[in-house]
């Protein structure tokens, strides 16, 4: 009997190594890291803002009208508890992440909500990276997954900058309506994103077009998409590789945190996924939506509403630290209790 353990062990423990090691060597890990190589060499590769700006509003119209086509096809059923699971991870994560930041990390109140605000909220790259991920696997996903980012966005920027303003001493009457006014104008700068118009705004138009009307369009949006996902990974290698030095400013708590956090979070996410009936491929990218952490939408949401946060601490854990463990080990894991889950 403890043979027969043993190996199954041992078994599982090669099966796990073998995903990680096709995730190391897959083209889109391969070129971040790429990028990363090339800035500690302090090469001048960089790809154009206007081809990086291009490349973002491909990828997130593409998923979204996806998206949409697939939940055209998909009943009211099949996506009302994930989608209350998701609702509940938004405003679940960030609290858990401004706890873990103040009580454990010693973060000051702003910095710890800052941090919060970044965890709530999803990284974009990394949810498609799952996408991709599950793909390989053959464990595709729901083609609703997108609906879910959206849901799942904003309560996790809110929440986390709530936390902060709710504990900074506020001296006058008319400084308390001074932050309601900013807080209006927060509400109004996330929901006009251009990552949330894209998102959502590709939603709908695959949802009202439909398979039919999508289906001349579909080579241009799908066939090249990895190709374009690699090109903006490489761009994001060197965005990394910026904040590689500042790791030794933040300290062993942050980086700890930045790896702990993703982990926690995405294993609550691909239990609660699993229990709202979602598959394993579904489960594991749920998991890694709940256990990234946000560098598009957050950091001018958190500038605008916590100026006092330190950009050092929330843009290196987010982009140094987090988002490189969920794209070579986080999403791998995730798959790995997913399909231990559904087992």
């Amino acid at each position: 009997m403890i043979n027969l353990n043993g190996k199954k062990v041992f078994g599982g423990l090669l099966t796990t190594l073998e995903i990680l090691r096709g995730n190391l060597i897959s083209p889109l890990v391969l070129a971040f890291l790429l990028g990363i190589f090339a800035k500690l060499l302090k090469s001048e590769l960089s790809l154009p803002k206007d081809l990086y700006a291009s490349l973002s509003i491909y990828l997130l119209l593409a998923l979204g009208l996806k998206g949409g086509v697939e939940l055209s096809e998909s009943t009211f059923q099949a996506i009302q508890r994930p989608a209350l699971v998701t609702l509940a991870l938004g405003c679940l994560t960030p609290i858990s992440a401004y706890i873990l930041m103040k009580e454990v990390g010693r973060f000051s109140t702003v910095d710890a909500a800052a941090l919060a605000a970044h965890y709530g909220s999803v990284s974009a790259v990394t949810f498609i990276a799952a996408l991709q991920f599950t793909a390989s696997m053959n464990a595709h996903a729901e083609g609703f997954m997108p609906t879910l980012v959206t849901l799942l966005e904003s309560p996790g920027i809110l929440v986390g900058l709530a936390i902060g303003a709710m504990k900074m001493q506020k001296a006058t009457q008319g400084i308390e309506q001074g932050h309601a006014k900013s807080n209006a104008a927060l509400f109004h700068e996330i929901l006009t994103s251009r990552s949330m118009i894209l998102m959502v705004g590709g939603l709908i138009i695959g949802f009202l077009a439909g398979a039919k009307a999508y289906e001349p369009v579909k080579p241009f949006f799908e066939t090249g998409f990895k190709g374009a996902l690699v090109l903006f990974l490489l761009e994001m290698g060197i965005l990394a590789g910026t904040r590689i030095a500042d790791l030794r400013k933040v300290g062993a708590a942050l980086i700890s945190l930045g790896i702990f956090i993703p982990i926690f979070h995405g294993g609550i996410g691909v239990l609660l996924g699993t229990w709202a009936g979602l598959s394993v491929g579904g489960a594991t990218v749920l998991g890694a939506m709940a256990g990234s952490a946000s560098y598009i939408a957050a950091p001018p949401a958190v500038r605008m509403t916590l100026p006092q946060a330190n950009p050092t601490y929330y843009l290196t854990a987010s982009l140094a630290v987090t988002f490189p463990f969920n794209l070579v080990a986080g999403i791998p894991l995730y798959y790995k209790i997913a399909t231990w889950l559904h087992s």
